[in-house]
């Protein structure tokens, strides 16, 4: 049953993450195109609510499915038992979302 949801939130995931890496790109195009360096995007997103919950939310989508996708991948080449991998993934998710907000901090706090 745990192999089902986790299976599940993956998918879920994925279904959050699309839109998020084609607004990401689309917001990348136009800063590219448009000339803007580092300090002017900086200006643009620090303070602003709606870039950390955008990039908070992707940074939190991304961990997810990451962790997971490891989780998968460690079973199937080291046969971890099913708690050591509860932890693994565990750790993976706390590390890989601690990694994505901290930045997402860092741009627009």
């Amino acid at each position: 049953m745990l192999g089902v949801r986790l299976y599940m939130l993956q998918r879920l995931t994925a279904l959050i993450m699309a839109p998020l890496v084609m607004g990401h790109i689309a917001v990348m195009i136009y800063a590219v195109q448009g000339g803007l360096s580092a300090s002017e995007i900086l200006g643009r997103t620090q303070g602003s609510l709606l870039w950390a919950v955008f990039y908070g939310t992707f940074a939190v989508a991304v961990a997810l499915h990451a962790a997971i996708g490891l989780r998968t991948i460690i079973h199937e080449t080291m046969g971890l038992g099913r708690s050591s991998l509860a932890v693994l993934t565990s750790a993976l998710f706390v590390v890989l979302a601690g990694m994505g907000l901290y930045a997402v901090y860092a741009v627009t706090a």
